[in-house]
Order: C-alpha cells, then structure tokens, then sequence
C-alpha cells in the first residue's frame, strides 16, 4: 500500500470520497466517481526530480561522490544469464503445459528475467562499466535470456523517459488516451497488468520512433543468433522447449508477478488528490513517484528507490541506500509503497486507481537519440552527465 509521512499526506478517506475542509469548519463531499475527475492528472509544474537533486545536493555536497559505475553489476548479470540458460538447459524435455514448467517460469524464470530487465534499466545509465560502448556491449548480452532484442531501444526511450517524465508524446511509460479509455475497468486493468510487458514493448513505437543505429543491428544479429543456436545447433543441450522457456519467462516478469508490481508502483499517482489540485491553472505539485523499500529490491538492483533513481540517475543501485540515509529529511516526507503486490491489487481492484491516475505536461523535456516525436514548445536543461554516469 502507498504511505507518506501523516503531516504530508493529511487524513485519509475511504468509500470513494474526498474531504476538504472549508473557512466555515464544514466538509466538502467529492465524488471520486466524477468522470472529469478520472482524467490525466493534467499539470504546469516542472517535474521535481531536479529541482531536488539540486537542493541535496546544496544541503549535502557529499552525495555526488555516490556518482559512477558499480563493478559489482557485471558479476551479477553473468551469474543470472547462466542461471538462465541452465535452466533452459534442464528444461529442454519437460513439457511446455505442465506445471512443473510454469512453476520453474513463474518463480525462477520470472523472477531471473526481471532482474536482467533491470539490470538493462542500470546499464542504460552507463552504471555497469566506465566506457560508454561496454556498458552497449554488455546490455547485449544481458538480453540473451530474454529472448528477444530489446536493449538497444529501451535506451533511448528510458533516458528520454528521464528528461521527459510526464511529457505527453514523450514519456513513453504514460498511457496513451485509448488505453486509459479502453482499460479503465476492473477487467481493463486486470488486462493491462496480465500483458503489461507487450503494452511496455509496443507503446514507445506507437508514439515516436528512435533512429536504428549500429548498435540496434547488433542486438537483433546477437539476438537472434543466440536463439538459432538454442534451437537448431545443441540439440544435445537445448530444444525448442528451452527458448520456450525463456520467452514465457519474459512474459511471466511482465505479468502478475510481484517484481512486476514496480512497473505501475513508480508513477501511477496512488494519493487521494484534491480537486483543485486537478486543475493545472492552480499550479499544485501532485507526487508523480514513488518509492519502494522492501525486500524485493534485493533482486531488483534496488529499483524500488524510485524517488532517489530519478533525483540521481548516476548512483548506482548499490549506492542507492546511501543516497537515502545522507538525505532522508528529504525522502522520509515523499509517498512510498509497502508492497509491489498490495500495488497490483489495488490498481485493479481500487476504482479510485487507474490508468489515468498518471501525472501529464504538455510542455517540456527533450528526446534522446534523435527520433520523429513532435517538437515540444520548451526544453528542458537536463544535461547528459545528470542522466548518465560519465567519468
């Protein structure tokens, strides 16, 4: 569930209410079924992960040498690559529908491509190695397992994702309005977190598109040399069950698994928001991120820190705790989730949680890598060392 410190979040409501209390000491009663309340949570504010990382960084100068790459990653990564294609490997003749096959995806599976979905997420970030084209290199082979090509892309989509947060036709982590129309239901929503790994893969090209580059050519030709030889060359290894595996296991980490809690736990909006704070003229911050600080952080290179992530996307996930102890009168008061699953519970279940509780600007940001995104009227003066680990 979404907590926040009492005197930050104020009382709470329940029964699909909102109250406010007026000059004369008597209760407004809003009704959170309104469907003009159930729009994009439309704002003229600045997105606040600079502006603090700037104030930490004035009150406590020390934090910018948590900045650089972590070693560590590479470790890790080529430890559940090899769980992976272990795994493949005694999977090669248990049958597809058996439930030996789907538990092993679910609970191993899963869980394992999860982690090297987030270990892409952090090398992105040039986190996993000094040079810029190692941590290229070595997102390539962090894809293996899942299957498919996709570390390339995700690249320029998430970093503008980090200069952009909350631009429509920018941030390609927003819904779009037809999603938000179509799967604003209880079954709409059971849909999206069922399939949220095909939303998350589509969407981006549905909106702009980034230029293909080398680097894009050898992730596919990587890719799908990988998957040929699984397939066709080591029968005595690996069968067509094997790839099976891993392509289901990419699907099951972007399904109803608890580590897929934190796609929607980082910025769908989970606080009771006043109507005036819908209205953009009013100029009200509405929190758009929030972080996660339990157990699952330990497989999900700490991705939970979602708040400190986006104030300082050069400090590796291993520095993040740090980073939070240093400034924690300034991450103490913000909203926070106790549990990824409580999070895919209630975005389904929850008529007050939905697919338009995301915050949206219309101005602002700036696309990374080139690409065919509508230009926006002002531009935002993130700089690349702010969203990359350069030294």
């Amino acid at each position: 569930m979404a907590r926040r410190n009492a005197a930050a979040n104020g009382p709470s409501t329940a029964k699909g209410q909102s109250n406010s209390a007026e000059n004369s000491g008597e209760k407004e009663t809003v009704n959170l079924y309104d469907p003009k309340l159930h729009d994009f949570i439309w704002t003229y504010t600045e997105e606040p992960h600079r502006t603090r990382r700037l104030a930490i960084i004035k009150a406590h100068p020390e934090v910018t040498k948590l900045c650089g790459h972590e070693p560590l990653t590479k470790y890790c990564v080529a430890f559940v690559v090899g769980l992976q294609v272990l795994m493949a490997h005694l999977l090669r003749d248990t049958p597809f529908w058996s439930w030996k096959f789907w538990l092993v995806a679910y609970v191993i599976g899963a869980t394992a491509n999860q982690n090297l979905f987030l270990a892409i997420h952090e090398i992105s970030h040039n986190l996993a190695f000094r040079s810029p084209l190692a941590n290229r290199l070595f997102a390539i082979f962090a894809n293996l397992p899942i299957g498919l090509p996709y570390s390339a892309s995700f690249r320029p989509y998430h970093l503008t994702h980090h200069k952009s947060l909350g631009v429509d036709g920018l941030d390609t982590d927003l819904p779009t309005a037809l999603e938000a129309v179509v799967l604003d239901s209880i079954l709409g929503k059971a849909f999206f977190c069922t399939f949220q790994i095909f939303f998350y893969a589509l969407r981006p090209m549905a909106i702009y598109r980034v230029p293909f580059t080398w680097v894009h050519y050898l992730n596919i030709l990587v890719q799908f040399a990988f998957d040929y030889a699984m397939i066709y060359l080591l029968p005595g290894y690996f069968t067509l069950n094997s790839f099976k595996y891993l392509l289901l296991s990419s699907f099951l980490a972007g399904s109803l698994h608890p580590t897929a809690g934190h796609f929607i736990a980082e910025h769908y909006v989970y606080e009771t928001i006043p109507p005036e704070a819908r209205d953009p003229k009013n100029m009200i911050p509405v929190p758009e991120t929030y972080s996660y600080y339990g157990p699952l952080n330990w497989v999900t290179y700490n991705v939970g820190l979602h708040n400190e992530h986006h104030d300082f996307p050069a400090v590796p996930w291993t520095r993040l705790p740090k980073l939070y102890e240093i400034a924690k009168e300034f991450y103490e008061p913000l909203p926070q989730h106790t549990s990824w699953v409580y999070v895919l519970w209630r975005f389904i279940f929850d008529p007050t949680v939905g697919m338009k509780c995301r915050v949206k600007r219309k101005m602002g940001g700036r696309v990374v890598g080139g690409g065919t995104a509508v230009p926006v009227a002002k531009q935002a003066d993130w700089k690349d060392d702010e969203v990359e680990a350069r030294e």
